[in-house]
């Protein structure tokens, strides 16, 4: 039986847990971490509710769930029909108030477009293509138009590309100048809709823009358009829109400077057919510079043996015919930082493709070279009577043949002053160990291809890397491609349809409303194994004609 004593040290404990365990339940936090936020604000009332028809208000009042930000909200929000005096909008709370200063029109349909204004505080999600849609009349304009916006060099479906629609009648006076009423923005799969729209007939146009202002504006942006009106008398579907990056029409150098090993760096804002150049002054440099060309022909590198002037003038030609001219100011002793280098056409792993010559490529043009001081080493044993050939096409480039041996090591070895660069400045010491590949790691392709139109030109790429072809084959009806010695690998085709049968794509132009040359891309990857004769089948398919 407890005493008094007992009782009491049991009671006193008996508190003492209960209050560490309501402390602890006081202090219990939210979990820590958790799924981010990924959701946009999202309406939960309106006044007028959206639709309203007999609209009469002056104040509209879009409640959402969440606290939110208007970002850009002037080049964002727009108005159908467009009004002298734009709405001003207030955010009050998680609700956005709308102040409508100018008359509204009677019977007519109005939809304010948020674009990607509305987003929320903390994440910053957008809610894309947030409508608000009223009428002054009985009537809510009610037609759409929609469709898929498709790159033309990818083939690829692009999302958040703007597609927007003007009124025949504005076409000319807006587009490229304003900012359209009507817009939307294509959804994840290249998808476009555009609603509560009025009868009539409308120009339709898709940009994808760098820096959004909806206006179609600069050389690198990404414009689509479809020839013939959309003639809205009933809902409009299936409305194929193909982005290109326009050739500008208008020659301009994007870029001219001195670069830090002293050559003048030029690029063009747009690809040259035959580019040509031409030092005005001073005048005796002309037959001293030494050109390189992009195999895009977009850039230009002049090289000069002697960089004695402070002041240089260079004129730009295409076919022979006069663009452009350019000069450039430079302290007559001013020094320049030549970094010499040299690389082997050798892979990452550092090996050469079996049955290939082993080029040496120079990052300055070389004027001449001293071969007893060029040395190839194979299993340590230096290589006698070396065949060196200069490149009449490349002055940065020597090529070196030699019957390569499966199992040998060899080394490249340049001494000091091997080389002798334009301006008379000689190289270090440079030396490259490299490996010969197996020959079992390559193969032999044989595509078999059929044409659907013989009378047209098809040129088929194969490429890799999307950015990188390999190599390209003119076609006019059906043969067989063989592709020897190719790494194992992914290998992915595409076709372009060479209409004028210049031999290269050729891009659209909005103004003249032409098209870009179509272009297929086979949806089927080739896997080449080691050591292996593939043989595959490309079926070229009609060319489809948009209207």
């Amino acid at each position: 039986m407890l005493n008094k004593k007992s009782l009491f040290f049991y009671t006193f404990l008996s508190l003492i847990t209960l209050f560490f365990l309501l402390s602890g339940c006081a202090n219990i936090q939210r979990p820590m971490g958790g799924p981010k936020d990924v959701t946009p604000p999202r309406l939960l009332k309106a006044t007028p509710s959206n639709m309203s028809r007999n609209f009469k208000a002056k104040i509209i009042q879009l409640d959402f769930d969440e606290y939110f930000k208007l970002a850009n909200q002037y080049t964002e929000i727009s108005m159908s029909p467009a009004q002298d005096k734009p709405p001003e909008y207030k955010i009050k709370s998680k609700s956005l108030v709308i102040v409508l200063k100018d008359t509204l029109q009677k019977n007519t349909t109005y939809v304010i477009n948020f674009g990607k204004a509305i987003a929320d505080v903390n994440e910053g999600n957008v809610l894309k293509n947030f409508t608000y849609v009223f009428s002054t009349g009985p009537h809510i304009d009610s037609l759409s138009v929609s469709g898929t916006v498709t790159n033309t060099l990818t083939q690829k479906k692009e999302k958040d590309v703007t597609v927007m629609l003007f009124p025949v009648e504005k076409d000319s006076l807006y587009f490229g100048k304003k900012k359209p009423a009507i817009f939307t923005s294509t959804d994840t799969a290249g998808n476009f809709s555009l609603n509560n729209l009025h009868d009539g007939d409308y120009r339709i146009y898709a940009l994808e823009e760098k820096t959004p202002d909806r206006i179609y504006n600069k050389d690198d942006e990404l414009i689509a358009f479809q020839k013939q009106p959309v003639h809205l008398y009933a809902d409009t579907s299936g409305i194929q829109l193909n982005l290109f990056q326009a050739e500008p029409t208008k020659f301009h150098l994007a870029i001219r400077k001195f670069d830090q090993d002293g050559k003048l760096f030029f690029v063009f804002n747009k690809h040259l057919n035959n580019p040509s150049v031409k030092i005005i002054y001073p005048p005796a440099l002309n037959d001293q510079k030494i050109v390189e060309f992009s195999p895009t022909k977009d850039t230009a590198n002049i090289y000069l043996k002697n960089m004695d002037f402070d002041s240089i003038r260079v004129a730009f030609f295409d076919n022979n015919k006069p663009l452009d001219s350019a000069s450039l100011l430079k302290g007559r002793k001013e020094s320049f930082s030549k970094n010499y280098a040299f690389r082997l056409n050798i892979s990452n792993t550092n090996k050469l493709k079996p049955t290939s010559d082993l080029m040496v490529i120079a990052s300055y043009p070389i004027a001449n070279y001293d071969p007893s001081q060029i040395t190839l080493y194979e299993d340590s044993v230096a290589v006698n009577n070396l065949n060196i050939i200069k490149d009449t096409t490349n002055l940065k480039r020597y090529i070196i043949k030699y019957k390569w041996k499966q199992d040998s090591r060899y080394i490249f070895v340049a001494d000091e002053g091997a080389f002798t660069f334009i301006n008379g400045d000689k190289n270090k010491k440079y030396q490259k160990p490299f490996l010969i590949d197996k020959i079992e790691n390559y193969s032999t392709l044989t595509l078999k291809v059929t044409v659907p139109d013989t009378s047209k030109q098809y040129l088929v790429e194969v490429y890799q890397d999307a950015n990188h072809i390999i190599q390209t084959d003119k076609i006019t009806k059906n043969t067989s491609i063989v592709y020897k010695n190719f790494l194992t690998g992914k290998y992915s085709f595409k076709v372009v349809y060479d209409d004028n049968h210049n031999g290269r794509w050729d891009s659209g132009d909005v103004k003249l409303k032409r098209y870009p040359e179509n272009i297929w891309v086979d949806p089927i990857q080739i896997t080449l194994r080691p050591n292996w004769d593939a043989e595959e089948k490309l079926d070229i398919p009609k060319e489809q004609i948009i209207p």
